[in-house]
């Protein structure tokens, strides 16, 4: 395992290198990832780059997907507009290697950062925006423990639509390590 910092049975997680970049930049720029994410815009190795570097500026935590077997990133996660007094971050994960998609390493890798957040970072809680129709991210939120807390219409314009956001959330004393 390459730096792992949580380790899970099949995924773990690691600190993202500005070596990375090569590996998300792709994943950025293909729409089929995106399209559930707030990213819309493309993106250059060298932006992929910068935005890598200045993640600690940003005080935005983020880590590599990686798959045990075989040391593979195959996509990142992140904790978000980390607010320290009232104790609560936004999650956001993109698992943008499609090959590793469906296999249980958003699940997992989402454990993983909601037991960081809690057990580490003494957060209260932690939540997410997922768009109406995106049902496997949902599906993948609600097995880690996360609960819908209502609904966002017309929060997001995407495929020449616009489109609800559910929103969802786990405050610590709902957590099941």
């Amino acid at each position: 395992m390459k730096t792992p910092f949580r380790i899970g049975t099949a995924t773990y997680l690691r600190p993202v290198e500005r070596t990375d970049a090569a590996t998300i930049q792709p994943w950025m720029n293909d729409l089929e990832v995106t399209r559930n994410l707030t990213r819309f815009l493309p993106i250059s190795l060298q932006a992929q780059e910068a935005f890598l570097d200045g993640m600690g500026e940003r005080g935005d935590v983020v880590l590599g997907i990686a798959d045990k077997a075989s040391d593979a990133l195959v996509g990142v996660c992140g904790l978000h507009d980390l607010h320290w007094q009232t104790r609560q971050a936004a999650f956001g994960i993109t698992v943008g290697d499609k090959a590793a998609q469906g296999k249980g390493h958003g699940t997992e890798a989402t454990r993983l950062m909601v037991g960081f957040a809690f057990e580490t970072l003494n957060l209260n809680r932690v939540w997410l925006k997922v768009y109406e129709g995106n049902d496997r991210a949902a599906r993948v939120y609600e097995k880690a423990g996360f609960r819908k807390e209502g609904v966002l219409r017309d929060d997001a314009f995407r495929d020449g639509r616009y489109r609800d956001s559910i929103v969802y959330g786990i405050l610590r004393a709902e957590w099941k390590p």
